[in-house]
């Protein structure tokens, strides 16, 4: 069994899930699944996904770990006692060779937001280690170890560096669930304060460490099903966000609908509410120096505001971000893949994404065109026009 708890997933997980308790139980979401390796064939396995996702769907939250969320000062009671209830339920979820796709497999999780927003972690994480264990076999990790004390040894020994902290964002695509466990723990060990954290529950738990995350992509993205116009959806799912943590979780995500349009809704008002915003697409340093720009601009001195970057990261390029910008703000980095599946194999870049709300589609216009995900041209285009945003040259060009 690959999954043995449900608090083997992400802190932003329970942070979104208690907003869709508290303010959205009767959304209505389909999740899409997509693998962005080329000539990956994963429909041999799709047996043994079903029948981890089975044995996912037969867990409950112990009382201990009900007590382990009850502690954190931005959950609510309700929520912890709805959990206490909670199951998920293998009927929201299909799983198929993809038509017309030689090799892939389709994936559509789609039922009550608040029944199904906890699938996309673990079950992302059960294909990752159900396709290292067919492929790999017993693995010799020797290699993964050696290139971990590397990346310690860099960061940890390389002068100017000790206020520069990094955390693990790994989950969703882990060579294992023992391995992330050893990567965590072995970080912990060798970079003492320089770890911040993870944002996996369960191992922030059992190796004594804080728990890291706020929000992901598919919370504002359903927003623009959920919110008024929706040219005004981003600034009611910020609002929302306010309104169920008065300060708690400060960081904005920045790229549903590319920096610019961000900016444009992130006015002096959200610039003072939230602690700072975080960076999944696009130039890294671009990002920083526009987001900068913009806290002054908005009369908030960024020093006192945190710039939080995870995308794609390794530990060289933690340390040219740290470089580049220290002393100029606050700083955070969430290392995923290049920490958890770092031991020879090639990773799998696979995702999980909302593409519809309420019957609606619903996308992400990033800053990194390859990360988008929907289905409905049509909607892309007006998504494009409502938030003013260019449309790539290889969609203009056809």
């Amino acid at each position: 069994m690959i999954i043995d708890s449900l608090l083997d997933t992400d802190l932003y997980k329970f942070s979104m899930m208690q907003v869709v308790l508290h303010q959205y139980p009767a959304a209505q979401v389909e999740y899409r699944f997509k693998c962005r390796n080329a000539g990956v064939d994963l429909v041999p396995y799709m047996e043994e996904i079903r029948v981890e996702l089975a044995a996912l769907c037969q867990l409950r939250f112990r009382p201990d770990e009900l007590d382990y969320l009850r502690s954190w000062r931005y959950i609510k009671s309700d929520f912890v006692d709805f959990l206490g209830l909670f199951q998920l339920n293998e009927k929201y979820v299909d799983i198929a060779p993809a038509a017309g796709r030689e090799g892939e497999i389709d994936i559509c999780i789609r039922g009550p937001w608040l029944h199904t927003i906890l699938f996309e972690v673990p079950l992302l994480a059960i294909i990752n280690e159900v396709y290292f264990r067919r492929t790999s076999g017993e693995l010799d990790l020797s290699e993964g170890r050696r290139r971990l004390h590397e990346k310690i040894a860099w960061l940890r020994d390389t002068p100017g560096y000790d206020d520069c902290r990094i955390a693990d964002y790994g989950t969703r695509r882990r060579y294992s669930r023992a391995w992330q466990e050893e990567v965590v723990a072995t970080l912990r060990d060798g970079l003492g304060k320089q770890l911040a954290g993870t944002s996996n529950v369960w191992l922030a738990r059992k190796l004594g460490l804080t728990p890291l995350g706020t929000l992901a992509h598919e919370y504002l993205q359903a927003h623009q099903a959920l919110g008024p116009r929706l040219r005004d959806s981003q600034v009611a799912a910020l609002e929302a966000w306010a309104r169920e943590y008065r300060g708690d979780l400060g960081i904005a995500l920045s790229d549903v609908y590319g920096l610019n349009a961000f900016l444009r809704d992130f006015d002096m008002y959200f610039c003072k509410l939230f602690d700072g915003t975080r960076h999944d697409s696009g130039d890294p340093f671009e990002w920083g120096e526009k987001v900068l720009a913009h806290y002054r601009a908005n009369r908030v001195d960024p020093r006192g505001k945190i710039l939080v970057f995870s995308d794609g990261l390794d530990i060289p390029k933690v340390m040219e971000l740290y470089q580049h910008f220290r002393g100029r703000c606050l700083l955070a980095f969430g290392v995923g893949t290049n920490l958890t599946n770092d031991v020879g194999p090639q990773p799998l870049n696979i995702v999980i994404k909302m593409t519809r709300c309420n019957g609606q589609p619903v996308a992400k216009l990033s800053d990194s065109p390859g990360k988008n995900l929907c289905e409905d041209e049509a909607y892309v285009s007006y998504l494009r026009r409502v938030f003013e945003i260019p449309a790539p040259v290889a969609d203009a060009d056809g």
